[in-house]
């Protein structure tokens, strides 16, 4: 396990440093006033509505399962959904991938079998906070440029999954050189497994439940900044700014987004939410990123030691490599 604690003390030490630089940028003796006169209770709240959103995308995930013909008992299928949690702060979050290795480990299961399930996650994860950018662009004619360049970055890989010959011809073109012709055959299973997942039908049902698990976490962004003495932060703004930093952080590859979202959130916070200044928005972005970001990854953490304790074969795909 020691590469996997390698990459979190990694992520941990830029997530350290981005709170201390944001500390700074707001004045720690004023961020200390803000979080004197903050009500505790909204940090709660945000932590059960985080819950929410991981309950609701693991109804997705067992969804998924289902339609990929993989059969897993719900117990470990539930704690190796959440150990992706652990590797959440990756770019892009490519490290939840790890699930693909777990259910190999565990249960033979080939990697071009289950990789497309958490692929599918991540696409219907952009396209529910598009839709919840949208919506909130519509409202407050807010952050249009990163929700424009999100639909620019779905609308193109959605193009690829419903054009087989589009997405096909780019394997062929990606494979072509000798040392990677031997994963075109591989290639080609995922890219027919994530077709099947994507069906406007499966489509429909998994970006739905993807809205309703990431508006439970803008619920709880805005019940933190509206915890804070004289704010006053609509829920549909407080969903148009947590979805697209969230979009933002994605887009930019950064591991979970860090740097881009708090300064983004904390920027969007100042300039659109009345009775937010510097120091208030700095501590409404910290709390907001411990109630979401960082609360997963402690779960994570959580459920792959348990599920390492459990399960020695799962050991491998824990320490790949090693």
């Amino acid at each position: 396990m020691r590469k996997t604690t390698g990459r979190l003390l990694i992520a941990l030490v830029i997530g350290v440093a981005v709170f201390a630089a944001m500390s700074v940028y707001a004045d720690v003796g004023q961020l200390g006033e803000r979080l004197g006169g903050f009500g505790w209770w909204a940090f709660g709240a945000a932590l059960a509505l985080a819950l929410v959103n991981y309950l609701l995308r693991y109804v997705r995930w067992s969804l998924y399962l289902r339609a990929a013909d993989i059969d897993v008992p719900r117990g470990t299928s539930a704690l190796v959904f959440v150990s992706g949690f652990a590797l959440s702060v990756t770019p892009g979050k490519v490290g939840e991938l790890i699930k693909s290795y777990l259910l190999r480990e565990i249960y033979a299961i080939p990697i071009a079998q289950s990789a497309p399930v958490v692929v599918a996650e991540r696409v219907t994860d952009l396209l529910a906070l598009l839709v919840l950018g949208v919506f909130g662009v519509a409202a407050y004619g807010f952050a249009m440029t990163v929700v424009v360049a999100c639909g620019a970055v779905v609308g193109t890989g959605l193009l690829f999954l419903a054009w087989p010959r589009l997405g096909l011809g780019a394997i062929r073109l990606i494979t072509k050189p000798k040392r990677l012709q031997k994963l075109g055959g591989r290639l080609r299973e995922f890219y027919q497994g994530l077709v099947g997942l994507v069906r406007p039908t499966r489509l429909l049902w998994s970006t739905s439940l993807a809205v309703a698990a990431w508006l439970a976490e803008c619920v709880g962004f805005a019940l933190i900044v509206s915890a804070f003495p004289g704010t006053d932060v609509p829920v549909g703004l407080a969903t148009l700014i947590y979805a697209s930093t969230t979009i933002a952080g994605a887009l930019s590859f950064l591991p979970g987004g860090l740097i881009v979202t708090e300064a983004a959130m904390t920027m969007f916070l100042v300039e659109a939410a009345r009775g937010v200044d510097e120091p208030t928005a700095a501590a409404a972005t910290i709390l907001t990123r411990l109630a979401t970001l960082w609360f997963a990854v402690l779960l994570g953490v959580a459920a792959m030691t348990w599920l390492r304790r459990r399960m020695p074969t799962a050991a491998g795909a824990l320490d790949p490599g090693e």
